[in-house]
Parts: C-alpha cells; sequence; structure tokens
C-alpha cells in the first residue's frame, strides 16, 4: 500500500507541474488516472477503514478533487465541477477529527457560490449558503460571494464591475467575466427601451466595451435590432415597444424564478 501512495504523490506532482506549464490536456490525463488509483484506497470515504496510511491518503485525495474542481473551471466544463465538488464534500463533511480542515475548503465552497450565481440558480445559492456554519459567513470568499448577490439583487452593477478588482481568490476571475455578460445584458435591455438613439461613443461607455469596434461587432453578431448610423446606434425596437419600468420588469423576472425554483424545492 505504501507504494500505492507514493505512485498516487508522485503522479499529484506531476499534475502541478503540468498545471504550472498550462498543459491542461495532460491535466485531464492526469486527473483521471490519479482518479483510478483512489479507488484502491480503503481509507476513503464511505468505507473510512483505518489504515496506517489513512490520514496521508485522506489529504491527498482531497486535494486531488479539489484540484479537480479549479481544472473543471481552467477548462470550463461545469459538469466535471460538480462531479468533483460532489465528491469533495464528503471530505470536507464526513472527515472533521480525522484530518486538519483544508485552507481552500471555504475559498472552494465560494467559487460554488459564484456558480450558482453565475447560473441564476438563485434558490440554490441560499440552500448552499444555509448549509455553511456561521463562521463560513465572515470567510472574505464566502462574503465577497455574498456581496456579490445582493449587488445583483439590487442592480448595482458599478459595485460589480469594481468587484473584478477585489476578487479574495485568484479562481473567481473564472465567473467574473460570466458576470460581465450577465451585466450588458441588462444595460443593452435597458438602452433599447429607454433610447430610440445614442452617440456610439456614450453606448460603448454604458455597454463597458473597450472600443467602439467591438460595439459595432456586439451589434452586427447579437443585437440584430440595433443599427449603427451617422455615429449613432439606433434602437429600432424601443419605439415599437409599450414603456415599461425596467426596474419593475427585472423585479418580476427574479420574483417568478424565485417562484420556480421555490416550488421545485417544495
Amino acid at each position: 500500500m505504501d507504494s500505492l501512495l507514493e505512485e498516487a504523490n508522485l503522479k499529484f506532482a506531476w499534475l502541478n507541474f503540468a498545471f504550472a506549464r498550462d498543459d491542461l490536456e495532460s491535466c485531464v490525463t492526469l486527473l483521471l488516472e490519479l482518479k483510478i488509483l483512489l479507488i484502491k484506497f480503503p481509507s476513503l470515504p464511505p468505507s473510512f477503514e483505518k489504515t496506517p496510511n489513512a490520514v496521508k491518503e485522506l489529504k491527498l485525495a482531497r486535494a486531488v478533487f479539489e484540484f479537480g474542481v479549479i481544472l473543471s473551471m481552467k477548462i470550463k466544463d461545469y459538469d466535471a465541477f460538480e462531479r468533483n465538488l460532489f465528491q469533495l464534500k464528503a471530505f470536507y463533511m464526513d472527515t472533521c477529527g480525522m484530518i486538519p480542515p483544508s485552507p481552500e475548503e471555504y475559498p472552494i465552497l465560494g467559487l460554488n457560490l459564484m456558480r450558482l450565481l453565475a447560473e441564476n440558480r438563485i434558490a440554490e445559492f441560499h440552500t448552499e449558503l444555509e448549509l455553511l456554519p456561521l463562521r463560513a459567513l465572515d470567510h472574505p470568499c464566502i462574503k465577497y460571494a455574498v456581496e456579490l448577490e445582493q449587488s445583483f439583487m439590487e442592480g448595482a452593477y458599478n459595485r460589480l464591475i469594481n468587484g473584478k478588482k477585489a476578487v479574495p481568490h485568484e479562481t473567481y476571475l473564472y465567473f467574473m467575466d460570466f458576470f460581465a455578460v450577465i451585466i450588458r445584458e441588462e444595460i443593452a435591455d435597458c438602452c433599447g427601451q429607454a433610447y430610440d438613439h445614442l452617440p456610439l461613443s456614450v453606448a460603448t461607455k454604458m455597454l463597458m466595451f473597450p472600443s467602439d469596434q467591438q460595439l459595432l461587432e456586439y451589434i452586427s453578431e447579437i443585437r440584430h435590432e440595433w443599427k449603427y448610423e451617422r455615429g449613432s446606434v439606433l434602437f429600432h425596437m424601443a419605439k415599437d415597444q409599450p414603456h415599461v419600468c425596467i426596474h419593475s420588469l427585472r423585479l418580476i423576472k427574479q420574483a417568478i424564478c424565485y417562484a420556480e425554483e421555490l416550488e421545485q424545492i417544495v
């Protein structure tokens, strides 16, 4: 069994080396090989046999699944994220007293909150939040996710944009691009309802594009109902639609989302 543990430790070292070199294809292969090796460890859940190497095996396995969560973010495989997180939670919840707490526990659980928020799974966000111990709410990573959700609900987009500069963990940057897209779509919907037209430079600034050219590409690829003429962006759809309070409309949509997810829980 010592040789098996040594082999797993060696593969994990190679896994970290490949990740540092940004060799993601090798990372995926090595991670799969490691998980196959972990199956042979009797000390892992659900059996938790008290073997001589139990502590080392549990710590290594936890580190492997933590790595799997981070790697799944890097390669944008969100199904793998959920699988790795599900397996990882067994170590966070069931190994208390067996091995020391992981310094990556709250950063990863906060990352999961970020994922649920980015996917607009608000009911699950709050369910996961309620499962955390009270002390977790004071951790910077958990607090960051909670404050981000509050900013979304309040429509405080400036706080969301500025939040990218203060991420408490580098992995959180993976989701900030999602939030930027969500915010842009919210603002774009508001522009289409509130204005007949805007100067190109003003629209570029409002929609947070680095250049006018990127806004024009956005119009041609996504916002086909908009047009660019004589230095202005024309929001033709706004002329054909009745006036609606955008803030109220957004709140209605959120309320419907809450109701649908709560119905699923019940």
